[in-house]
Formats: C-alpha cells, structure tokens, sequence
C-alpha cells in the first residue's frame, strides 16, 4: 500500500488491521547486490572477464530469449567456459541433466530462462549474473533468491546496458 494512503487509511480509521494477501517482494541481506553499466555488445566481454575471478567456481545466468541461452553458451564454451542451457525449448530430461551436471559441478555455467529457472533449488550458489535485466522487476527478486539461501551469502551480479536502465528503476523502487 502507498505510504500516502496508509496515513489516510490511519487518519480515518480507528485501529486498523492491514491484512496483507502477497508479500512485498524483497531482497535477503544475504545477497549483495552489484550493477555493471555495459554496452549490449560488451556484455560478453564482461561476463567471461569476471568468470576469471576463482572466487566465481559457479554462476547461474539469466537471459531472456532461449536462442540467445544457446549462443551464449556456445560462446562460453569457445572461450574454454563449461556450460548448459536449460530453457523451454529443450526436453525435460535435457533440461534435468544440465542441472544435475551443474549440481555436481561437472558445469561451470548453467544459463537459464526465467521460466526453466522457476523452482530450481541449488545448495551452496555462491554467483547469480543477470546477463540481462528480468522484463518484470519482481523476476528480479526471483532472479536472485537463487543465492544467498539457508542463511548463507551469495553476490548477484547485474548487467545494465543504455535500454535497461528503465528497467533497473523500476526494480530498485521496487526492492
């Protein structure tokens, strides 16, 4: 509820009871939270500049279009990077074997649409990397609720080029 219709609400009303039917969307303290401002066509660059970094030993990648999932794992791949794709176009039992390859750490990278990553419970994801920014700002809570659970930490990283940096308002009023 907007804060200027709460006043109003607490102004007319005499002890009010709010009952609330979906949560606010909120982020856990236990993500840290990183935007990288990036042009579009050096988004790659940057994502296999900051897969040098041991500290990322595994990240799951968001992207929005399935046949983009495709090229960036195949340019990760090219660049040495071990990876899979789980979105809506590939089988159940393909998009099962790129998450247990990723589980058991056989993959690096596993690159996922919103909707084959909708469920999917990884223990001990250290990495979440918005390649690009979620179409919806609550899928950016969703996004990044693959890290940092069971009181652990985790670091969500975003990339934001020139056309998203609407988007990423929104999110931020949001959170």
């Amino acid at each position: 509820m907007p804060p200027e219709i709460q006043k109003l609400a607490n102004s007319l009303l005499i002890d009010p009871v709010k009952i609330s039917v979906t949560p606010q969307s909120s982020t856990v303290d236990t993500v840290k939270q990183y935007v990288y401002f990036v042009d579009s066509t050096q988004k790659i660059q940057l994502l296999l500049y900051l897969l040098n970094d041991p500290a990322i030993a595994h990240a799951l990648v968001f992207i929005q279009m399935k046949h983009r999932a495709n090229k960036l794992v195949d340019m990760l791949i090219k660049n040495g990077v071990t990876a899979s794709a789980i979105h809506g176009n590939k089988s159940q039992s393909a998009r099962q074997s790129a998450l247990n390859k990723f589980k058991k750490r056989e993959i690096r990278v596993l690159v996922a649409t919103d909707v084959a990553a909708r469920g999917i419970d990884i223990d001990d994801l250290s990495h979440v990397i918005l390649f690009e920014m979620p179409v919806e700002p609550e899928t950016y809570v969703h996004r990044i609720g693959r890290t940092g659970r069971a009181g652990q930490n985790g670091i969500a990283i975003s990339f934001c080029d020139h056309s998203e940096k609407k988007t990423l308002e929104t999110i931020e009023k949001l959170i």
